[in-house]
């Protein structure tokens, strides 16, 4: 029997979708869910809606929950990571103040002063999640979805033993919507082949195929689609000018870069129908209105009203652990450590690249150098990750300052002072979330 221990269960549609994937696998039907959360409420939320899955579907898998973080490690094969440090409030700190300054951001919670901060929050109790996993179950798996991706990987890979991979659907989300853009049917876009490296939310699609046909030509033809280009704006501009399509949202990119949030005219150009496509301060909307919704649905689900959808998702989860607990091989994207996998990006960074998942573990693949042009983008937001890393694990508020100053956005809108001023801000708001800078 496999157990495996969620820590962050409260985040109530990915746990349970979570659990319909793991369950879908034969040989995974037996295992033990360990729920944990400091949210009480939520995590009742996810635990009946887990009893139903299992009830319906016939399973012999248990549901145990806990708010205690170490009676979920113990004995657990596997721990998922689905957690966030503070609610709606500090979040709302993370993309207000920068707004205030002159810095726009869309979902914050990758890099630029949202990124850095978030980091500040959550790389302790990454840390303390991995002391307590050296000791419980040293040989268990980490297989973290908690943001910022390349932040906690990176830090859990320099404090800590634990093995570990870091997971994000916008590699297999963005070749799906390639593979419809290319106009590949979609009964037979699982066929489409594809070669993937960067860091996590920019990597680099070097590869796309289908039939052995190169999809490039194709896409680059939908630039001149104007409807289809105001789909996904900053993504196709960065097509036109770059040659690649990078992994992520529009939203998403449009944060990583000095070229589409600068300056007013800019951002409108570069964000028609706002949203995913880099909507100003969209994470707001996704943990306000949406989360109340989220609860709605899974009180619906949990009460039986409504249909439980058990179809598998993309997320790779599941299919890593039924590889390494089979042995029935499996290729990933995974966030791991830089041991001379990508070469023209820095040792010991976190990188993004293909992986296969077997009973020998998660093995990443060689990729060589990128691009000239693309690893130097990556490493314009790699300086970042590493001064905000080192900032977490150091407790250094000049290293955060230093993060944030760096970063591409930021330095396209303020000075040096002005960054300075909105930093400090920024520590004063939200010192009941970073106890470890007082």
């Amino acid at each position: 029997m496999t157990r495996i221990a969620f820590i962050g269960a409260g985040s109530l549609t990915f746990a349970r979708r979570l659990i319909a994937d793991i369950l879908s696998f034969p040989e995974l039907r037996d295992t033990t869910f360990a729920l944990m959360d400091i949210d009480a409420k939520r995590l009742d939320s996810t635990r009946r809606v887990g009893e139903r899955i299992i009830r319906e579907g016939g399973f012999p898998a248990q549901v145990e929950v806990t708010t205690d973080r170490r009676e979920a490690l113990r004995g657990a094969g596997y721990v998922i990571t689905m957690f966030q440090v503070g609610a709606l409030e500090v979040i709302r700190h993370d993309i207000e103040i920068p707004l205030k300054y002159g810095v726009d951001q869309c979902i914050g919670d990758t890099l630029g002063p949202g990124g850095v901060f978030r980091a500040q929050r959550t790389i302790p109790v990454m840390v303390d999640i991995c002391r307590d996993m050296e000791e419980i179950c040293p040989d268990a798996w980490l297989l973290n979805y908690t943001n910022p991706m390349a932040m906690n990987c990176w830090a859990v890979n320099s404090a800590s033993t634990v093995r570990n991979v870091g997971l994000c659907h916008s590699v297999q989300g963005t070749a799906h919507w390639l593979s419809a853009l290319a106009g590949v049917p979609e009964e037979h876009r699982q066929e489409v082949s594809y070669w993937v490296a960067g860091i996590n939310h920019q990597s680099w699609f070097l590869e796309i195929r289908w039939k052995g046909q190169d999809l490039y030509p194709v896409l680059r033809s939908k630039i001149d689609e104007q409807a289809v280009y105001d789909l996904d704006t900053t993504r196709f501009e960065m097509l036109k000018h770059l040659g690649y399509f990078p992994t992520e949202s529009s939203g998403h990119n449009s944060e990583y870069l000095p070229w589409f949030r600068k300056r007013p005219e800019i951002l409108k150009k570069f964000t028609p129908g706002g949203g995913w496509n880099g909507g100003t301060a969209f994470i707001l909307q996704l943990y306000g209105s949406d989360r109340e919704e989220e609860e709605k649905e899974v009180e619906r689900l949990a009460s039986g009203e409504e249909p439980l959808n058990l179809d598998r998702s993309e997320e790779y989860g599941s299919y890593i652990i039924h590889s390494l607990e089979t042995g029935v091989p499996y290729r990933i994207n995974g966030n791991v450590r830089n041991t001379g996998l990508v070469t023209n990006l820095p040792e010991g960074c976190c990188v993004e690249v293909p992986c296969y998942v077997d009973k020998h573990g998660i093995n990443p693949c060689f990729v060589g150098d990128l691009p000239p042009h693309l690893a130097a983008i990556n490493r314009s937001n790699i300086a970042v990750q590493e001064l905000a890393v080192r900032a977490a694990l150091e407790a250094d508020r000049d290293m955060v300052f230093h993060a944030v100053a760096l970063d591409p956005l930021t330095a396209a809108v303020l000075s040096l002072e002005e960054i300075r001023q909105m930093v400090d801000e920024m520590f004063r708001v939200e010192a009941e979330w970073l106890p470890r800078f007082r």
